[in-house]
């Protein structure tokens, strides 16, 4: 299933995407929840394919005002230099575990939204990731049971402000301006994708590629990634841990190369979608 949520009729709702219309859920707030994070909390994914497969569409996704796919995570956990080509582009050396920084839910934004370049800075990077979405609680988990605790995956550019991002060993401030991390378009569920070792992440900027890998080039696994996670916090459904990009980033290219007022970003990432966004000043 392809679940996402949205504003409708200036209500918040969520829904299952079919085609280009949407299963819209809120007649069953009483047995699923009122959002997609209390629905995996509910542990209601069962009944929400159930309720799907007897229902017919009621919305199109043109009528909709689509939402970051979590609005309001708990946490939003960022592993920073994870992909083996990343690594190589900044002359670092190979990590001996995971490097994490912390996002802020106010600071997503959804797909077909703008991303803003915020008013202090010039410096405005794509990261196109993969958006790992927990589906139950998880504490002291192997790396080998990991997967079982993931509800779906979804698209994220990790709009990073890099003069800001770089004041300090911490990454915190130039990662969490207004309007900077995309998140979307849908939550894709396991079912859909049971190896996510085996996808394909390109990001393009105004059409041109400039990412491009498989995520079996990820140096710490998703496995490995939520087994870290659910050591030092407990993972609760509806969290979410942005896995890493991989190589191209602008900051390392010569002459570095920013995103502008104008331009049109996209993540896509096989068997999910395309999460696509324009970019504002400020």
């Amino acid at each position: 299933m392809k679940l996402t949520s949205f504003l409708h009729a200036g209500h918040h709702a969520f829904g299952a995407v079919i085609g280009d219309k949407i299963v819209d859920l809120t007649p069953h707030i009483e047995s699923v929840g009122a959002s997609l994070r209390e629905a995996l909390a509910n542990g209601a994914l069962p009944r929400i394919a159930e309720i799907v497969a007897g229902s017919q569409p009621s919305l199109a996704l043109a009528e909709v005002e689509l939402l970051p796919v979590i609005p309001d995570p708990e946490k939003i956990l960022c592993v920073g230099i994870n992909y083996a080509s990343h690594v190589r582009e900044t002359g670092r050396d190979m990590p001996q575990y995971p490097m994490f920084f912390t996002r802020f839910a106010d600071s997503q934004v959804a797909h077909g939204k703008p991303i803003l370049r915020p008013r202090v800075s010039e410096k405005l990077d794509f990261e196109g990731e993969l958006a790992v979405i927990i589906g139950k609680t998880a504490r002291h988990v192997r790396a080998a049971d990991a997967l079982g605790y993931v509800a779906g995956y979804s698209c994220y550019n990790d709009g990073s402000v890099r003069d800001w991002q770089k004041h300090t060993i911490q990454f915190t401030p130039g990662k969490n301006f207004p309007q900077t991390g995309a998140f979307g378009p849908w939550l894709v569920t396991t079912d859909e994708i049971p190896d996510p070792s085996k996808l394909t992440l390109t990001t393009r900027l105004n059409g041109e590629v400039v990412q491009q890998a498989r995520t079996d080039d990820l140096i710490f696994s998703v496995g490995d990634v939520i087994a870290y996670c659910s050591t030092f916090t407990e993972l609760r459904p509806g969290d979410v841990i942005i896995t890493g990009t991989t190589g191209g980033v602008g900051a390392f290219r010569n002459p570095p190369l920013w995103m502008r007022a104008g331009d049109t970003v996209e993540v896509e990432i096989s068997g999910i979608g395309v999460l696509c966004n324009g970019i504002q000043d400020e």
